[in-house]
């Protein structure tokens, strides 16, 4: 509760025993024993029974805050539970009024906050979205093409036509409501609801494909508006026709560029006046359809509403190359197009969540009752074919016996302008039919340009729309903040309208927009499925009319007829996703927007993890899974290094880090750190990570020994460092060292010991988090170079730039080495299969293995012959064999490996509670030390992991 009468920047809180306490800006509280009067500072102390529970709050869950005050910040579940007599600093959530005290701030800063930044405009759902979806999906189609269309396919057709496209769209229409309204709608439009959707990768695809055709859409919708301006200027001719309607149409996209350059409002006003217009124009036509044709207008085929007429031209009359079903679909659909206009101003809607479902399908459903009617209406007033001539009237005395067409039921015989090919007019020949029905055709030519120019407005604004995103003082893009692509918004559009202008036919242009459009509405819609599908608890949109069947019907009927439209144009549409995905995928860009992708990813890794449960383990398909203790990956670089060789696209890899001491904030945040993630990441190995804190080292690696994995997919074979320091360290922490080789033995583990030479540990050793227990000692300090670049943060968590992490010895190239197998015991296999699985890497590809057995002097040969006749048997590829006896195993070593990439020796294994931990450990030290090349120590479980059987 906010005390009123305190003019300081207090957050004051009711605690359960009725007393209130406030925190001050500096960390420091004050007590307020019965909310009237201030105590002195710390004159009362928090006791058991008081929390510091906040209620729950707006600010908690935002990301941005408002301006003139400060965020509220939940405490922390550690501030919560720490001890009330600690005289660390309390939990900082406060909050400061929008009016600050002048004593309070500086006079600069008063300055600067004495007005709220200025509010771009923003526009309801019947401006912002409606009417400007509207405005966009009436169109050059609506006035210049639809009675032709209704020519080709004829009535039933063309609401076969429109109804499907409406399908399409309003089904699309559904999905982006879904999308739009799963969250917080900013700026950009349809990228910015698919990339948080999907993804960055098709985010980024489909963001610039959508913005690539609405700008073709401009130079379709101009070029419908420079016809009709070139049409009325018949006796004027600057160049020729073609020339004539591209002058015209680079005159008018400069214009459209420098309205939507001006801003989102002197556009949006521009708009309603096209609106207002079009309503005009259509009250004209309507008006025109009913009064009574006069003799000029019925030479042109229109005689008002006849049921012959309607009869004639309810069944299709193909005529051309785009005679068809799809060729005609092909040239409407993009006049259904424009249903995300609205989406694309999201940043510009004052609420887009209820502006967008709302506004888009409203206008859907309204454009679509308007097509419908235009195209009846026209079908049953006007014929296919027309002279315009006069005197081509039946007169009472000639017969009607050769009269061609459906005039002739009227008194007019256009036979021979229908035989030669020569009509001019008709709906099946006149483009400007509907200015010819119109009560006052000025008034549709008029409606030409509204729809034309609004649309290529529209388009134009919606281009760059989907790129951008508004801020408070700066026009910023969407794609460059995202490090995704760039883009150079007005311009790029601007100049992709004027390539496409030059090919000033609507009818080609038509079907290369639709082909974009499709591909489009099949990611949103696959989108839409996806995100449905993969039953996050992310996924929880306010609008609840859709259904993820009906989105996948749509995506696939949309690349059905993207492919049965124009085949090539679909291949070049998919090759651009394809492309931008590849690029996006190899860029990486480090974006985490919870994606339906990353939903999905844990829905496949879950269902296989469970669905192993089903599958029992056989000896065919038995992987090294390896923990790995590590301490922090970082600074035991080679330790990683080693097991990623054996392990890369192969089986599981988890480092283990035990943080030694109590459970407090600082040791837990140690030992889950993101930061030893992201080393792993940068140095591009394949593993997991794991960290316990635990009272001591021997205690918390047997918490991962039992704890780590899921499922099937959980390490059975452990590997650590070798222990250098043993000497010098306390029998207990040897003691504690082959205690934790023994706990990995009884758990069924196998067990491997790498050694090095000059040893393991780059980390410097007073660094809390590092296990002292895996390396340790003055040996180990050399290791560090001036190079290295090692930073300890104030957390003693380790971080190596990318560029300059350390290199090891597993990282190089091996040329043509050997990697030396001493396999003195059967122990199952396992110290064969690691050398093999090293070889299968490029970097070891060239070393020759040799495999060292023990064995009596008297039988050498016959034993070597049988191990070589066994490892045969496991198809290996080994061929060199040699037999010795391990009574001077180390001398051994160091005159056949010295030069080996890799010495390779089969653990010996202690009796337990009988063989004392200082003897063993002496007893690996000799039987490693002093070696060039890198040893490991390896011990299977007595399991077999090798089989020559194929069952």
């Amino acid at each position: 509760k906010t005390n009123p009468s305190n003019k300081s920047s207090f957050l004051h809180f009711t605690l359960q025993n009725g007393s209130v306490r406030a925190f001050d800006e500096s960390g420091y509280y004050q007590c307020y024993g019965d909310g009237s009067s201030v105590a002195s500072r710390g004159s009362e102390a928090l006791t058991g029974y008081e929390t510091l529970d906040a209620p729950p709050h707006y600010d908690f869950y935002a990301n941005t805050e408002a301006w003139g005050r400060r965020r509220h910040f939940r405490p922390s579940l550690y501030q919560l539970r720490a001890n009330p007599e600690d005289e660390s600093r309390p939990p900082i959530y406060e909050e400061t009024g929008g009016q600050m005290e002048r004593g309070d701030t500086s006079e600069e800063d008063e300055d600067e906050l004495k007005e709220p930044p200025p509010e771009p405009t923003r526009f309801g759902w019947v401006q912002g979205v409606m009417i400007r979806c509207m405005l966009n999906i009436w169109g050059v189609i609506l006035y210049l093409r639809l009675p032709w269309i209704t020519a080709q396919a004829g009535i039933g057709m063309t609401w076969v036509i429109i109804l499907l496209s409406s399908c399409i769209t309003g089904i699309t229409g559904l999905s982006t409501s879904a999308i739009a309204t799963n969250g917080k709608v900013k700026g950009g439009g349809t990228y910015f609801l698919i990339s948080r959707s999907l993804g960055p990768e098709l985010g980024g695809s489909i963001g610039l494909i959508f913005a690539f055709a609405n700008a073709v859409a401009v130079a379709m919708h101009t070029v419908g508006f420079a016809e009709t301006v070139a049409d009325l200027m018949r006796v004027t001719v600057m160049v020729d026709r073609t020339n004539d309607i591209r002058i015209i149409g680079i005159i008018t996209v400069t214009c459209l560029l420098g309205i939507s350059m001006a801003g989102m409002a002197w556009e949006s006003k521009a708009q309603i006046l096209f609106f207002v217009v079009i309503m005009v124009s259509f009250a004209s036509y309507i008006v025109g359809t009913i009064i009574p044709a006069t003799p000029e207008k019925e030479s042109k085929g229109f005689f008002s509403y006849k049921a012959g007429i309607f009869a004639a031209n309810f069944v299709p009359g193909w005529r051309g190359k785009e005679g068809s079903f799809f060729g005609m679909f092909s040239i409407f659909f993009p006049s259904a197009t424009g249903i995300l206009a609205g989406a694309n101003i999201s940043g510009d809607l004052k609420n887009p969540t209820v502006a967008i479902p709302r506004g888009t399908l409203m206008a859907i459903f309204w454009t679509t009752v308007s097509y419908l009617i235009i195209s009846a209406t026209i079908g049953s007033c006007v014929v296919r074919d027309a002279s315009g001539i006069l005197n081509d009237t039946l007169s009472s005395s000639s017969s009607s016996e050769g009269c061609i067409g459906t005039a002739c039921q009227y008194g007019w015989d256009f036979s021979e302008c229908i035989k030669n090919g020569t009509c001019a007019y008709g709906i099946s020949n006149y483009y400007q039919s509907m200015s010819m029905v119109s009560a006052f055709a000025p008034l549709i030519t008029a409606g030409i340009f509204g729809a034309t120019l609004s649309s290529a407005l529209a388009c134009l604004v919606s281009a760059p729309k989907v790129f951008q995103v508004h801020n408070t003082s700066t026009l910023s893009l969407q794609l460059y903040k995202d490090k995704l692509l760039f883009h150079i918004c007005y311009l790029l559009s601007f100049v992709s309208a004027l390539i496409f202008f030059l090919i000033v036919s609507l009818n080609t242009i038509a079907p290369i927009i639709s082909n974009f459009f499709l591909c489009s509405y099949c990611l949103i819609n696959f989108s839409c499925f996806h995100a449905s599908i993969t039953n996050s608890p992310g996924w929880r949109p306010s609008f609840r009319f859709y259904s993820k069947w009906l989105s996948l019907l749509c995506a696939v009927c949309c690349v059905v007829i993207m492919f049965l439209l124009t085949w090539w144009a679909a291949l070049i549409a998919f090759g651009v996703v394809l492309f931008l995905l590849g690029y996006t995928l190899y860029k990486k860009p480090e974006v985490n927007w919870g994606s339906s992708v990353q939903a999905s990813s844990y829905n496949i890794a879950l269902n296989q993890c469970v669905g192993l449960n089903n599958v029992e383990d056989h000896v065919k398909n038995y992987r090294p899974q390896c923990l790995v203790l590590t301490g922090s990956p970082s600074s035991r670089p080679a330790l990683v290094d080693l097991v990623n060789c054996l392990t890369k696209n192969l089986s599981l890899m988890m480092c283990g880090n035990v943080v030694t001491g109590g459970p407090s904030e600082s040791a837990v945040e140690n030992a889950c750190s993101e930061s030893h993630v992201k080393w792993l990441n940068q140095r591009k190995v394949k593993s997991f990570y794991r960290g316990v804190v635990a009272a001591e080292l021997r205690s918390g690696v047997n918490m991962l020994l039992q704890g780590a994995g899921l499922g099937r997919i959980k390490p059975n074979v452990l590997l650590a460092g070798f222990k250098k320091d043993w000497r010098s360290d306390t029998p207990q922490a040897t003691h504690s060292y082959i205690g934790i080789l023994h706990d990995a033995f009884d758990l069924h583990y196998g067990v491997c010991v790498l050694r090095l030479k000059e040893g393991l540990d780059v980390s410097h050793p007073s660094q809390g988090h590092v296990n002292p227990g895996f390396e340790g000692g003055r040996e180990s300090i050399s290791t560090i170079s001036a190079t290295s670049h090692i930073r300890t943060s104030t957390t003693s968590s380790v971080s190596i730039d990318a560029e300059l992490q350390p290199g090891t010895v597993f990282q190089k190239k091996q040329g043509k080495k050997t990697i030396d197998v001493y396999w003195l015991f059967d122990d199952g296999g396992l110290t064969l299969l690691l050398p093999y699985l090293l070889t299968r890497r490029k970097r070891w590809a060239r070393c020759k293995v040799r495999v060292f057995v023990g064995g009596e002097k008297d039988k050498k040969e016959e034993q070597k012959a049988d191990v070589l006749a066994l490892i045969k048997k496991f198809r290996l590829g080994f061929h060199d064999v040699e037999s010795f006896r391990h009574i001077r195993l180390n001398e051994v070593l160091q005159d056949y490996s010295r030069d080996a990439a890799l010495i390779v020796v089969t653990m010996p294994v202690g009796r337990k509670g009988v063989c004392p931990t200082t003897l063993y450990m002496a007893w690996l030290d000799i039987l490693s030390r002093d070696l060039r090349p890198p040893v490991l120590l390896v011990r299977g479980n007595q399991e077999n992991v090798l089989t020559f059987y194929c069952q």
